[in-house]
Formats: structure tokens, sequence, C-alpha cells
């Protein structure tokens, strides 16, 4: 049985690959992990900037907070079983008035993981309203083939290689994913999703977390992640270690070398050597 999700609400994940939304911290909550992000922001002297949007688990107690929720675990233990790591988490986050987006992709194409038993819980640290730039799903196309993808690395789109689509999206085929702060979404490793500007007067905060299921491997190096559920059986990882601090020296450390290999995985092929914000 599910142990937060209705079976129908599984069945819904399954068939169109995607589930939203889901209740996983209440309104304070939000509040709460939001004013501990802008903290964060204060400390930093600005908005936290590329790396530093990659793999913040691994800098933040916060974020590692949340990595480990046990209503988001549950969440994803309903699609994805009872042994979870996280590979990544990323901060995406639209400024008032910001013409960031984020082209329409399938998370799987660059990311060199060897099957589908992934899913991302985006989580929603504030409203995320339609004027505000929210995520749009293609309903079933993680049901297809993996699709051609360009890469574009435009500066005002929010992915690693600015990769986009290289097939159009059939015309009104998106789901628009409106959250409220606390809320999350479910997708699947292969569906098909993007977002526009942010046309709001507030700034759009999302903290996006990576789940996979322990039998997954990483094709192109040897890769890093962390056990937040159950047990590894298979051992394709090496194993993260939560901060027990906020950017003290382990951490940072940490961090650096989790963000080596992921980006000897996600550039592959290009001429990059670092994330872009």
């Amino acid at each position: 049985m599910p142990k937060i999700l209705s079976e129908s609400a599984v069945e819904s994940y399954r068939k169109n690959g995607y589930y939203f939304p889901v209740p996983a911290l209440t309104p304070a909550e939000a509040a709460h992990y939001r004013g501990r992000l802008e903290a964060s922001e204060r400390e930093n002297g600005g908005p936290l900037q590329s790396n530093k949007r990659h793999k913040v688990h691994l800098l933040y107690t916060w974020a590692n907070e949340l990595v480990h929720h046990p209503k988001i675990l549950d969440a994803i233990e309903d699609v994805l079983g009872p042994d979870l790591l996280c590979w990544t988490t990323n901060l995406f986050i639209k400024e008032a008035r910001s013409t960031s987006f984020v082209s329409w992709h399938q998370d799987a194409t660059y990311w060199g993981l060897s099957d589908d038993a992934v899913a991302t819980a985006w989580i929603a640290l504030g409203d995320v309203p339609h004027e505000s730039g929210p995520m749009h799903f293609w309903p079933g196309s993680h049901l297809r083939e993996q699709m051609p993808h360009r890469d574009t690395f435009h500066q005002d789109n929010l992915l690693s290689r600015g990769q986009e689509l290289a097939v159009e999206v059939p015309a009104g085929e998106g789901v628009e994913v409106p959250l409220k702060a606390g809320e999350i979404s479910l997708h699947h490793v292969k569906l098909v999703h993007g977002s526009g500007p942010n046309h709001s007067g507030g700034r759009r905060l999302g903290l996006a977390i990576r789940y996979i299921a322990p039998h997954v491997r990483q094709l192109k190096t040897r890769d890093s992640a962390m056990l937040v559920r159950g047990v590894d059986r298979y051992g394709h990882f090496d194993m993260e270690q939560e901060p027990k601090g906020d950017l003290d020296e382990a951490a940072l450390a940490a961090h650096d070398d989790a963000m080596r290999r992921q980006v000897a995985a996600l550039y592959q092929g290009t001429d990059k050597g670092a994330f872009r914000a």
C-alpha cells in the first residue's frame, strides 16, 4: 500500500509521468526553510550562484533536512520503492520580473544514469502561481524513447547546457503546475517539462531533489550519492555524508568532490568545465 499517495495517484504518476500537488510541508515549514535559504543568500552576499545552486544538500543543513523530510521520502517511496538515494539537488530561482526560463527538456538526456528509476520532488518554498512561471508537463511523454536535444547555453536558460528539445511539443499539450508554498510535484526522469519567465513581483523559489533507486548506475563516471532511506545493496555510488554545519570545511570538501564527478558526467562532449547559474 502507498504511504502517502493514493493508489489512483500512483497510477496517475505511472500513466502521465507526474503527480501534483502533494502537501509535503506545512506553510510554517515552508516559510522556515525559505527563511533559511534567504539567510544563506545574505551570508553569501547575494543569491546563490553557479555550483552553490547544485548539490545544495551537501553545503547547507537546511537543504539536507529537506532531502530527508519524511513526507517527501514517503511520496518518493510510493513511486520508486523503499530504498532511496539522493543523487543531487538543484535550486531553481527566478527573481521578480526575471527573464530566466527552463526550455522543454527531459532530465535523462545528459545525466548518464542507466535506467529510469529516477524521480524528482520539486518543492515550492513560496507560492508558484501562473504569473511566476510554473513548470509545464507534457503528459505521457515519459513513455516515449529518449528524444533528441540540442545545446544552446542560452544565458537566461537555467539548465546546465541550455539544453532544449529538438522536436516540437504539440500545441496545447503542456499542463501547468501551479503550487502553494510547501507543496511538491513529482515527475519522471524522462518526462518532457519546462517553464517560462517570472512575470510576477515576487521571487519564484524551488528546490528540486533528484532521487534514484540504488540499482541505477552512472554510466559516464564514478559518481556519488547519499543514502536517505533503506539500504544500498549495489554499491554503484560512493556514499556522501550529511553536512554537520553550513559551509564547514568538511561540507565544502565533500561538495567539491561531488561536483567534480557530476560536472564530468553532465558536460561530457562539450568544452564546458563548470556549472552555470
